[in-house]
């Protein structure tokens, strides 16, 4: 079961979520949602999800017109939390980035060799 809730958290929105609170923890959930093209809704049910693990606290803004208003914060595990889901998110982009370097030089290849058999001229001339 606890291995379920890491993966829930290992996931792009929920770093996205991390980064974007622990740089402005001001943003309201329709900020969140703006700033990072996730739905409200969405937001909502990841904020909660992240509260229930205790990596955020929520808290409410004093001196704010909107009652409802919540500051979000990182607690110290979801500091670890995103430095994790940052270090696994920076892990799989590299392997990514490693095989598209591979497949753009397997490309390379075989577009000079098709040039080299077509004796250099392009097929779509006349």
């Amino acid at each position: 079961m606890n291995r379920q809730r890491d993966k829930k958290v290992e996931s792009e929105e929920a770093l996205k979520i991390f980064r974007e609170i622990q740089n402005r923890p001001g943003l309201t959930q329709r900020d969140l949602s703006s700033r990072l093209g996730i739905s409200l809704g969405k937001i909502n049910f990841l904020l909660k999800a992240l509260i229930d693990q205790g990596f955020i606290r929520a808290g409410h803004v004093k001196n704010s017109k909107n009652k409802k208003a919540y500051l979000y914060v990182l607690t110290p595990r979801g500091i670890e939390a995103k430095t994790r889901t940052t270090y696994h998110f920076l892990k799989r982009k590299m392997e990514e980035y490693a095989r598209l370097q591979q497949e753009i030089r397997e490309l390379q290849s075989e577009a000079v060799a098709a040039d080299a058999q077509s004796g250099g001229q392009d097929e779509a001339r006349p």
